[in-house]
């Protein structure tokens, strides 16, 4: 394509510039000497081929400035393509960054779930062996009121009083027939009681630990009126220990549907 392109400007030079010379002299077209043989055709063979040639040179023009223009074109679309390629270069590493970024947490925390798994694993494996040192604590509670009929005495001798009204008897460690708390398991307990009085009397109640006296409580009503006394004790006992309340002679107490007289009480801890 450049050696036709090269030919044909030269010729154009010959044809535009050259000047000829009849009766078989010498024509000189931009410095270049052709001989005429003699014959008359040749300067009508100049003559016709210089118009060729020019059309040649515009319609080869035309094509060299529409190359031009598509490598314009061309160039135009390979920059904005760079351009691109440079931006989803630069998004592809800021991506491959975030996913280094995201395997390293990832990495962090599945080191500190196997280190929260291992806690896990290590506590559970403590709990059992506590629980194997330590059997399940006992439960034991009770509360029981006495009775509905109303007053309570007087008796010429010391009574054992049955609270029958057993609200609360977790291990049923109280027995409403008796009237007796015997302690299931050696251990430190509380027990409570309240009696009330509804007389111009003496009221009072007696805590004993195998029929061994713990504790007196006596209160003498003058007026008639309601009268309370509540009380309680903190007992170390052994397993079989019974606990019981009694009314001493000659006192009077009342209870109803109020439970105004209560025997109650819980194992603290366990020796």
């Amino acid at each position: 394509m450049m050696v036709a392109v090269g030919v044909l400007l030269s010729l154009l030079c010959l044809s535009g510039s050259g000047a000829t010379e009849e009766g078989g002299g010498v024509s000189e077209v931009s410095g270049v000497q052709f001989k005429q043989k003699g014959y008359a055709g040749s300067t009508q063979f100049a003559a016709n081929f210089a118009p060729d040639i020019w059309d040649e040179v515009r319609a080869l023009r035309d094509m060299v400035l529409d190359q031009r223009m598509r490598q314009s074109h061309m160039d135009a679309r390979l920059m904005t393509s760079e351009g691109k390629v440079e931006d989803l270069t630069e998004k592809l590493t800021a991506a491959e960054v975030n996913m280094e970024q995201l395997q390293n947490e990832n990495s962090d925390m599945q080191g500190r779930l196997s280190s929260s798994e291992t806690d896990l694993s290590n506590n559970k494996f403590k709990i059992e062996q506590l629980e194997k040192e330590n059997p399940e604590r006992p439960k034991v509670a009770f509360y029981a009121g006495l009775t509905n009929v109303g007053y309570v005495g007087p008796f010429h001798i010391d009574i054992t009083l049955k609270y029958t009204k057993v609200i609360t008897n977790i291990g049923n460690a109280y027995n409403p027939d008796t009237g007796f708390f015997t302690a299931p398991v050696r251990g430190v307990y509380y027990i409570r009681f309240t009696v009330c009085s509804a007389s111009v009397a003496n009221m009072g109640l007696r805590i004993s630990k195998n029929n061994q006296k713990i504790m007196y409580n006596e209160l003498y009503n003058r007026d008639g009126h309601g009268e309370y006394i509540s009380n309680g004790v903190v007992l170390n006992l052994e397993a079989g220990d019974n606990i019981h309340m009694s009314l001493p002679s000659a006192h009077v107490i009342f209870d109803n549907s109020d439970n105004q007289i209560t025997f109650s009480g819980f194992l603290l801890f366990p020796m």
